[in-house]
């Protein structure tokens, strides 16, 4: 028997087995379960085939946000030069979901806010009382393992957000500096400041990421996703250019900010610039 790619998922008769035999099909190739005898079992689970790269997060790094091809990185959170955040699109926003890409369109990672009760989804759903509250939002890689934590305490004018690590540690702080014009963060850690962020413009679109000396190291651009999207939609997606590899906890830090600048400094629960 001659089974092809269009061949729906089941079990079929072994083209390299004995008489009586059935082997599992799984809609692109044979497996290695078998199964003697003319009725077929239960379908076995069989692992779920990994998405490929998504062409359309390659062009919103090369053309939405004009940044050219680099190198190849580590595949990771903390070792790829190009990381793209995209927000997962809702009409009505009560939990903060973005995944990870890497430049060329392959999912390393994720970001979701955790802690929410059924009370604080109503109270952001009915309210802007949102941003009022703390935000926690953990930092997973390719595999739901968690690489960073996040909180932001509830404020009134500045925010400040909090990265540790799964096990507690505190890494640093990211504080901002200011309420009115172009917005400013400053990256600290161990009692000294470390780096900074600064809005390019008053809108804080884009960020240029500094370190203690003032030299650019990596850069935050907001893509356009188009009229309908943006006005009916609650996603905002960035990409983040490191320019050369940092050392810790500088990484951390902007790793940190690049993941969670809409929920942790940008945003609140109606897509509202709270720091405009």
């Amino acid at each position: 028997m001659t089974t092809h790619s269009n061949t729906p998922a089941g079990w079929y008769p072994d083209p390299h087995g004995a008489a009586q035999t059935l082997r599992y099909w799984d809609g692109s190739q044979w497996t290695e379960h078998t199964h003697a005898g003319r009725q077929a079992p239960a379908a076995p689970q069989v692992p779920a085939q990994k998405a490929g790269p998504d062409p359309r997060v390659q062009r919103q790094v090369q053309q939405q946000a004009g940044v050219a091809p680099t190198g190849l990185g580590g595949g990771t959170l903390f070792s790829e030069p190009v990381l793209v955040v995209n927000q997962k699109a809702k009409l009505i926003e009560l939990t903060n979901e973005y995944k990870v890409f890497d430049q060329n369109g392959n999912q390393i990672g994720a970001v979701t806010e955790v802690g929410q009760s059924v009370l604080r989804k109503a109270v952001r759903l009915l309210s802007s009382w949102d941003q009022f509250l703390t935000h926690r939002l953990e930092i997973r890689d390719g595999h739901g393992q968690v690489q960073l934590v996040l909180v932001r305490p509830g404020k009134i004018f500045k925010s400040r957000v909090i990265v540790s690590r799964p096990d507690g540690s505190q890494v640093g702080e990211i504080v901002q500096q200011n309420v009115f014009g172009k917005i400013n963060f400053a990256m600290n850690a161990d009692g000294r400041q470390v780096g900074a962020i600064k809005a390019e413009n008053w809108r804080a679109w884009n960020f240029s990421i500094v370190d203690h000396a003032d030299n650019e190291v990596a850069r935050i651009t907001k893509t356009w996703e188009g009229l309908a999207k943006t006005m009916f939609t609650t996603a905002d997606n960035y990409v983040l250019q490191i320019h050369y590899q940092l050392p810790e906890p500088l990484l951390s830090l902007v790793v940190a900010t690049a993941l969670t600048v809409d929920t942790a400094l940008k945003q609140d629960s109606r897509g509202v610039d709270l720091l405009s």
